[in-house]
């Protein structure tokens, strides 16, 4: 492509090659405002001052590529799989882009090994960590290249390299929506039910349970409302 071509030629005479090169194998294309990828890179932990108005990390990069993210691998598996039912699609996005998935591609990608942070990158909601970093560095590719790029990166560098989409769609991961499901079916009535409190680190921790004719029937913890492992945790204790 030419503006390969021009970024290659652009790279001559930038002072530090270094960074760019080890972004360019990690993207597949030359990166040009490097400051965001650093940034998508920068935990709350590191969390550096602005203008001595306010601290800046890589979270609201991490909610615009977050969305990003999700519509490409939407826009993805729609042309792959073109006779599969909106459930199947839906549950294998859910699957692609869930906290073990992406904390794995980012570790295949090495983008942990330069995320900036103070602390355990294995412990608690740290945990996290590098799947963050992989949805601020796609929201770092947005706002540097634009939604074409994106999607070459997800396309070309997860999907081609890092995915076993076949293997993905095998698994029946979704037991929430199974739950689900199975009481409809059976004029079950059923319930979710949500509590919050704080970690020894003053973290939010969400206890989730599952009743089925008002009778406790699964629990579940995790540092997101939306925690896909604490989903499948409730509704596989309940269906068994």
């Amino acid at each position: 492509m030419i503006a390969d071509f021009i970024d290659k030629i652009r790279l001559l005479f930038v002072r530090e090659k270094k960074p760019f090169l080890r972004l360019k194998s990690i993207l597949g294309f030359y990166p040009r405002n490097i400051k965001l990828y650093r940034l998508a890179l920068l935990h709350k932990s590191m969390a550096v001052r602005e203008h001595e108005t306010h601290l800046i990390n890589n979270e609201r990069l991490e909610f615009l590529g977050d969305a990003i993210l999700g519509a490409i691998v939407a826009d993805i598996l729609y042309k792959q799989y073109s006779n599969q039912r909106e459930g199947f699609l839906t549950n294998l996005r859910s699957n692609i882009v869930c906290r073990n998935s992406l904390n794995r591609i980012s570790q295949d990608l090495g983008l942990d090994k330069l995320i900036r942070h103070a602390g355990a990158i294995t412990t608690g909601h740290n945990s996290f960590m590098s799947g963050n970093a992989l949805e601020a560095f796609v929201g770092a590719i947005y706002l540097d290249r634009g939604y074409r790029y994106c999607y070459r990166f997800v396309e070309q560098q997860i999907f081609q390299k890092h995915l076993d989409i076949e293997s993905i769609a095998k698994q029946d991961r979704n037991y929430k929506s199974t739950l689900i499901e199975w009481c409809q079916k059976n004029q079950y009535k059923f319930e979710f039910s949500q509590q919050e409190s704080r970690d020894e680190q003053n973290v939010p921790v969400f206890h989730s349970s599952a009743l089925v004719e008002d009778i406790p029937c699964g629990t579940g913890d995790g540092y997101s409302k939306t925690t896909r492992s604490e989903e499948r945790r409730v509704g596989k204790e309940c269906r068994s």
